[in-house]
């Protein structure tokens, strides 16, 4: 790789870095405003998610703006990551060097399974302690010998490194503490060094959101020869500017040492994914790959609301109604809408799921069918060892022979994938880092449904799930819910679901015992304490590498409850 790199004439290096100037005038900062033109802290409070009563009443400004002057709808979300490399371990043993993203903020969530998305006032908060590298496994106890995964001595998610402007405290024009996104940088490179993670941190924000996704460059700790630009590309997202769409032709590339802040406004729900989009081929296969999806604004309708209204004000169908065109959605003139009204009433409001909270949704259904208790994300990706071993190693990369002999569900074969928890991996540094958060392991509580969001960044193969004794109903595909334009349900159950590279879907697992009818089963199908499998038929993808009965599966667990909320960073009990 550094021979195809330094292979090229002087002149067009010079060039290339003077084109990239202006992109590169940037430092070490983060940003997560408390209030904008879109959520004003006047009218809204940013750091909570509003029940949906109606669309944002909108009139223009001053300035000729549109802006809110009711009934604000959504928050303000953060989120900071980092760029550079990192080592996972496979199911076999072996540890994989990595191109990857990395936690800069919400650290304690993410170990925990959850996405790193944070409120302003969450994000905004300074560590009361001295953050370590490798952190937070190397505050967990791992270092005294302890098994990584005691996370209840370290419960801080705010942004690595933010600090007080002590100059402009100094100066007056700035009241203690004055967090205006300064960073220091020492806590940026001991934190983001050498700590990516396989996937990348989970993003995850609800619709009218405004989110603010910051990216730090901290550079390659083992392969310093590389002057390697990232970026952050939400893959299938429709709403996203070029500026800040991550395709370095259309917009910025981030260098190391530099920061950039993405800006995003979300109304649609969904399951997307993001990845770096420089040298996508190598950067993808190398693990520089995260899942991202959007919650939909049905969940916020009260207790005892109609889904059906609250999907018909958020279309602008009812009459005299203000219209947040933002947010409205048309089939008739835009055949993208995901939101179309079903051509049924079925009379569904809102009401609790099994674990008694409010009930949860994939997308904005107006029925209530796409449902849910429990929710899950898999990302499906692939490794090619030799490939990665040679990144690490100064030798030219063979695109056109990489083959992946790794099949990992959320960056794990099995059977690491039916283990709970975060993984780690000690590192080159000599410090323990969880290079593998996110579980696979699905616990569905008694009688209740789980989301499977679904999505694969594989770069080389097509994949394969089969749900073995559970039936499998897709209500979703590339982030958008499966109905046709008039409004008719077009969700089928199947066993088995394929995706190629760049595709994902929703799919939820019944185990609820639905085809008992009234009277009920005389022998449950899906009693408390037992295990199904969820596994790929390519059977060539049940392996780690050179050892069969691994890869592509993990294991589903019917619980008689489930503790941990109705997120994925849940035990079963």
């Amino acid at each position: 790789m550094a021979s195809r790199k330094w292979s090229t004439p002087l002149f067009l290096v010079v060039l290339v870095c003077l084109v990239a100037l202006p992109a590169n005038a940037q430092s070490f900062r983060v940003q997560c405003p408390t209030s904008t033109i879109t959520h004003p802290s006047s009218l809204n409070n940013n750091s909570a998610e509003p029940p949906y009563t109606g669309p944002t009443t909108l009139a223009l400004n001053l300035n000729g703006f549109e802006a809110p002057t009711g009934n604000v709808n959504g928050a303000i979300k953060c989120q900071q990551v980092s760029g550079g490399d990192g080592y996972s371990t496979m199911a076999d043993g072996t540890q994989t060097f990595m191109f990857s993203f990395g936690p800069l903020s919400g650290l304690a969530d993410i170990a925990n399974g959850q996405p790193g998305t944070q409120f302003p006032n969450v994000f905004n908060t300074v560590y009361s302690g001295t953050l370590l590298p490798g952190d937070p496994a190397m505050t967990d106890g791992a270092t005294s010998g302890g098994s990584p995964g005691n996370h209840s001595t370290f419960a801080w998610n705010g942004a690595v490194g933010l600090v007080p402007d002590l100059d402009a405290i100094a100066s007056g024009t700035c009241v203690a503490p004055c967090l205006d996104g300064h960073v220091d940088p020492r806590q940026i490179m001991d934190v983001g060094v050498m700590n990516g993670n396989i996937p990348a941190p989970l993003v995850a924000f609800d619709e009218d959101d405004e989110m603010f996704l910051t990216l730090t460059n901290v550079g390659m700790l083992m392969r310093p020869d590389l002057f390697e630009q990232h970026t952050i590309h939400f893959h299938g997202y429709p709403n996203a500017s070029a500026f800040f769409d991550g395709v370095p032709d259309a917009s910025v590339a981030i260098n190391i040492g530099g920061s950039f802040t993405y800006y995003y406004l979300s109304p649609d729900a969904g399951t997307y994914f993001w990845h770096c989009h420089i040298t996508p081929p190598e950067h993808l296969q190398m693990g520089m790959v995260g899942q991202l999806y959007v919650r939909p604004r049905q969940n916020r309708v009260v207790s005892g609301g109609s889904l059906y209204t609250a999907l018909q004000l958020q279309n602008g169908q009812v009459a005299g109604q203000t219209v947040d065109l933002r947010t409205a959605c048309n089939p008739d003139a835009d055949i993208l809408c995901s939101a179309v009204t079903p051509a049924i009433n079925t009379g569904a409001v809102q009401g609790s799921d099994k674990l008694g909270n409010s009930q949860k949704y994939t997308y904005n259904d107006g029925d209530g069918s796409t449902a849910y208790d429990v929710e899950y994300p898999l990302q499906i990706h692939g490794f090619d060892p030799n490939f990665h071993f040679v990144g690490m190693t100064f030798n030219p990369e063979a695109f056109v022979d990489m083959k992946d002999k790794y099949f990992l569900l959320n960056g794990r074969s099995y059977p690491d994938t039916a283990a709970p928890g975060p993984q780690a991996t000690v590192s080159s540094d000599n410090r323990m880092h969880y290079s593998q958060p996110l579980p696979a392991v699905i616990n569905i509580p008694f009688g209740g449904k789980a989301l499977l969001r679904i999505a694969d960044l594989d770069v080389t193969e097509y994949q394969t799930l089969a749900s073995l004794g559970i039936p499998m109903k897709e209500v979703g595909f590339m982030a958008k819910l499966l109905r046709d334009q008039a409004g008719n349900n077009l969700e089928f159950y199947t066993n088995s679901i394929t995706l190629g590279g760049g595709e994902s879907l929703d799919v939820i697992l019944d185990a609820s015992d639905a085809g008992c009818g009234s009277s009920g089963c005389a022998t449950k199908l899906y009693p408390a304490g037992s295990v199904f499998y969820l596994y790929t038929p390519n059977l060539d993808h049940l392996s780690n590498d050179a050892e069969n009965f691994g890869g592509l599966m993990t294991e589903v667990h019917i619980c008689n409850s489930v503790t941990g909320g109705n997120t994925f960073g849940n035990t079963c009990n």
